[in-house]
């Protein structure tokens, strides 16, 4: 009984919101508008030193008032905050600036949420309502298998052929690349089979007991975003806590596309969706969702409960995709993790995600096509 009741809450949660859904309304992808980003002059760097620890928890000081607050950034500093530096796995590091086109800057306005709840100091909140995922059934089947473990601690997801999307801060600090971010590896569930001798008074047979185990692929380089790196001594780096891993060979499972994230209203439910491996769950793959609270240009505040090691998470919904009449799931954000916040002297927590803008679907989709003409369908 209790497996079928678990099965029942899976099937309900893999086809997030549809039974709300009334037949003449359905969620759809809105049309976006993308800007060009480009990169203009590479330039090798000084070898990296890989002496940060790996933390999956972030920290800030600057919460959703402050951001909805802060200064918008000059076309100038969003060049900045986009260059980026690739690590590659011989150890090599360059910088990468890049030239933005066809953006408006009139599209930085802040983004008006909701008014947050009170928030208790505690990464769970209220019930655990956090499902643990079983059975090669559903682990190694869509979506469910394009969660993958980053070998720092953290969780990543297909993106595509050999691409891994994950948060910067499981490879880099903000001042130095962390530890083991030189032999990074992704790690994919795979069955595994261990022969199992049943005895009994009239014959011995033998059957197979299935078990999961990750099997590993090396990353070939990594890209990180220059405003993650430059804003460590302020708060701007939490806009660019994301990061692309490419791997040195295809991965040959479904992947899950990007996309522009939509306003908060305009998701199915006002929700959001995304599977990791909680370090409080050794070797799970946990799921959840939940509706998001808050919202500014960049960043996504919600209550989804979850643990160090979610973190880097690819964020997603379920929508109605008009050109190809079908419902589509993408990755709108990147799941950041747990973030202590310290307003006017009161310690609040948040967890949050980084939101997939058109800047950053532009950057993150060049870095996966290498070229700008595959990167007009957000």
């Amino acid at each position: 009984m209790g497996s079928l009741l678990f099965q029942a809450i899976i099937f309900l949660c893999t086809f997030e919101g549809v039974f709300l859904l009334s037949p003449f309304w359905k969620p759809s992808w809105p049309t976006t508008k993308l800007p060009v980003v480009l990169p203009q002059l590479t330039e090798e760097l000084g070898l990296p030193k890989f002496n940060a620890d790996a933390k999956l928890n972030v920290t800030s000081n600057c919460g959703p008032d402050c951001h909805k607050g802060a200064p918008l950034p000059t076309f100038e500093q969003l060049k900045e905050f986009l260059s980026y530096e690739t690590l590659y796995f011989n150890g090599s590091l360059t910088e990468t600036k890049v030239g933005i086109y066809g953006f408006n800057m009139a599209d930085m306005a802040t983004v008006q949420g909701r008014n947050g709840r009170s928030r208790a100091k505690r990464q769970i909140y209220g019930y655990d309502s956090r499902f643990s995922i079983f059975g090669k059934n559903f682990l190694l089947n869509y979506p469910f298998s394009t969660s993958v473990k980053v070998s720092t601690g953290c969780t990543g997801t297909l993106v595509a052929e050999k691409h891994v999307l994950t948060a910067a801060h499981c490879i880099h600090d903000g001042k130095s690349y962390v530890k083991g971010a030189q032999k990074l590896k992704v790690g994919f569930l795979k069955p595994k089979l261990k022969d199992v001798t049943e005895k009994n008074s009239n014959q011995t047979k033998s059957h197979n007991s299935e078990k999961m185990k990750f099997q590993w692929i090396r990353v070939k380089r990594t890209h990180v975003p220059k405003g993650w790196i430059k804003g460590s001594a302020n708060d701007i780096g939490m806009d660019y806590d994301y990061a692309l891993l490419e791997l040195k060979k295809p991965h040959k499972r479904r992947y899950m596309k990007i996309g522009v994230s939509p306003p908060v209203k305009q998701l199915p439910a006002g929700r959001i969706h995304f599977s990791g491996f909680d370090n409080d769950r050794p070797g799970n793959l946990v799921y959840r969702f939940c509706e998001v609270r808050e919202e500014t240009y960049d960043l996504l505040y919600q209550h989804c409960d979850a643990q160090p090691g979610a973190s880097g998470s690819g964020v997603y919904v379920r929508m109605w995709k008009r050109q190809f009449q079908r419902w589509e799931r993408k990755i709108i954000g990147v799941f950041s993790g747990h973030q202590w916040v310290d307003q006017n002297g009161v310690p609040q927590d948040f967890n949050v995600a980084v939101r997939i803008t058109p800047l950053k679907y532009a950057q993150i989709c060049f870095w996966i096509k290498g070229n700008y003409v595959d990167c007009r369908d957000g």
